[in-house]
Order: structure tokens, then C-alpha cells, then sequence
């Protein structure tokens, strides 16, 4: 099939790299003046792969667009509606499927991205998401991992699969579509959350943070209206290996950082995500006391040792609780 990759940062280009690898023709579209678009162009190469020659890469929105059956997004998750907005002039888009690789939700609305795509494109648009546990450093070393592919039909959703499934990556199909979206999203957070715990040489905490994260978000996503057992699945929990403890999560090491000191430059979604699951929170009128005390420690400036000892070695509760 004809796939179109709108955005050329790691995973933009990690998408273009496995779409070419699984027999699709490939077009990855970078905006004018982007510095990952330039040294793709120059060298065919960036910091994590080599792209073959057969990807073509475009500077041209339109071109991108028009020339693909299946598009991929990957860009800052705060950045969608700007993005589809830009999207929303181009003809024929209710006839193409979008594929959005990229995890978050919407600060200022609490809005999951999906939610984001069909207020600016329209209801009409096909549109689902790719996510779950892996590494572009993992994959190009050919070592498999098992993703997934949530939409609101299961029809769009059972094609995506059909197309993108390979050895590499094995695709499941995800049933809930609000749950996988949550999960994912707030899979960060808990990253940024083990990256401090790192930081302070309070690794071992890392089990107490996974149990009571899967159970946070589960409130969570029922009180939204999801299936609470999906953040038990590869969008949430499945995904902890990658993002709470592998070297290569950017949320962990920003988290680290943050405690050392350090400059961290690259993305870390978890930043912004928490910000909005706070907004969900204060709707839905839920407590969440992990990503409270992310936010507190990143976004109120308190002191990190002190909130995360009082978030764990709070008063007796039970495991319930």
C-alpha cells in the first residue's frame, strides 16, 4: 500500500524505516526547515537508523498526502490540532485511514487525540491508534515486540493490523478504544515517576509504582466510561518494561535528569500528559495520587525526596486503596 509518515523525529522515521521494510511504498513528509528532515536528506541516517533509498522524503504536505492510502502521524501529541488544521484543507481525506503513533492527551481540553483528529477533520475520517511497548533502538536490531491497533471500528482496525503485522512487531487488536488511549498516555507519567526514582536510589519502589499505577489508571479509565481491564493490557502495563526501567524511555531519563540536575532536550510526553490528567482528574472528580505527585514535583517546583517518600510510606492502607 501507498503509506504516508507525517512527521520525521524518532519514531516518524522509525515508522517510514518498518513501512518500507513490510513491502509498503513509502513517502516521509518533515515540515520546511526541520533540522531531522535535513539531516535525513543529507545522510539517509539519523542518530538510531539508516533509511533506505526507496523511502522518499518530502517537504510537501499535499504531495504526502494525496499519494497515500494509510497516513501515519507522529508528532508532539500538543501539537495535533494545529497540525490538522493544517490537514483539514487538503480533498479526500474521509477516504484515506489515519494511523496516529504517538501517545498523549490534549492540555487545556483533557481530550484524547483521536477526540482531537475527528473535532478538526470531521466525524467521517478513519482514524486509530499504534501503541504499546518497543524501542526504535530494539527494532532495528531485530529483536520483536508486540504492539497495538485501537479504533472505534473494528473493522479499520482488523486492516491496520492486516497491513503493518510482521515477525517484527506483532499486532493486537484493541476493543477499547478510550482505555488503550488513557493508558498509553498516562504510561508516561509513570515513567517520569520511575526516572526520579532512579535518581534517588529509590529503584526498588518500581514495584510499588507499577501495582499502584495499573490501579490509578484503572479508576480512571472507568470513571471515563473505558473498560477498566484494558491498562492491564500492552497500552498501560505491558508497556511499564519499556518506559519504567530500559535505558533507551525518554520519560525515565527525563525523570532521572530532573533529580540530577541534568539537561534533558529530547520529548518527553509525560510532561504535558500529566498536566492534562490532572485537568481529568479534577472533572471527574478522582484522585490520582502518582501523577499529583509528578506534577507537584515538575510543574509546582516541590521537593521531589519528600513527595515521593509521603506518596509511598504514607499512612497504612490497604493494597485496595
Amino acid at each position: 500500500m501507498n503509506v504516508a509518515v507525517l512527521g520525521c523525529g524518532r519514531w516518524g522515521a522509525f515508522n517510514a524505516w518498518y513501512a518500507n521494510r513490510i513491502g509498503h511504498e513509502v513517502r516521509l513528509w518533515g515540515r520546511k526547515g526541520s533540522c531531522h528532515l535535513a539531516q535525513l536528506k543529507e545522510s539517509r541516517q539519523n542518530e538510531y537508523l539508516s533509511l533506505p533509498e526507496a523511502v522518499k522524503l518530502t517537504d510537501e504536505l499535499a504531495a504526502a498526502v494525496d499519494f497515500a492510502e494509510i497516513i501515519i502521524i507522529s508528532i508532539s501529541a500538543q501539537k495535533l490540532r494545529e497540525f490538522c488544521r493544517q490537514l483539514k484543507v487538503l480533498p479526500n481525506l474521509t477516504e484515506k485511514k489515519i494511523l496516529l503513533c504517538m501517545k498523549g492527551v490534549e492540555i487545556g481540553t483533557g481530550k484524547r487525540l483521536t477526540t482531537v483528529v475527528t473535532e478538526e477533520l470531521g466525524t467521517g475520517v478513519k482514524v486509530a491508534v499504534w501503541v504499546g511497548p518497543g524501542h526504535v533502538q530494539d527494532f532495528v536490531r531485530e529483536i520483536p515486540n508486540c504492539m497495538v491497533i485501537a479504533s472505534k471500528e473494528m473493522q479499520l482496525t482488523r486492516e491496520l493490523v492486516t497491513a503493518f503485522s510482521s515477525p517484527l512487531i506483532r499486532f493486537y487488536y484493541g476493543e477499547d478504544l478510550l482505555g488503550t488511549e488513557i493508558g498509553a498516555a498516562a504510561k508516561n507519567v509513570m515513567g517520569l515517576a520511575a526516572g526520579m526514582l532512579d535518581g534517588l536510589g529509590f529503584s526498588s519502589l518500581k514495584g510499588a509504582l507499577m501495582a499502584r499505577g495499573t490501579k490509578e489508571l484503572s479508576r480512571l479509565i472507568d470513571k471515563m466510561g473505558g473498560d477498566k481491564m484494558t491498562v492491564y493490557g500492552l497500552s498501560h502495563l505491558g508497556d511499564y518494561e519499556a518506559t519504567l526501567f530500559s535505558p533507551f524511555s525518554n520519560n525515565r531519563r527525563f525523570g532521572e535528569d530532573f533529580i540530577k540536575g541534568r539537561k534533558f532536550t529530547k520529548l518527553a510526553e509525560g510532561v504535558y500528559t500529566v498536566a492534562a490528567l490532572m485537568d481529568i482528574a479534577r472533572e471527574y472528580h478522582l484522585e490520582l495520587p502518582i501523577c499529583a505527585t509528578v506534577y507537584a514535583i515538575i510543574h509546582e517546583h516541590k521537593d521531589p525526596q519528600e513527595e515521593l517518600l509521603k506518596l509511598f510510606l504514607r499512612d497504612n492502607k490497604t493494597e485496595q486503596e
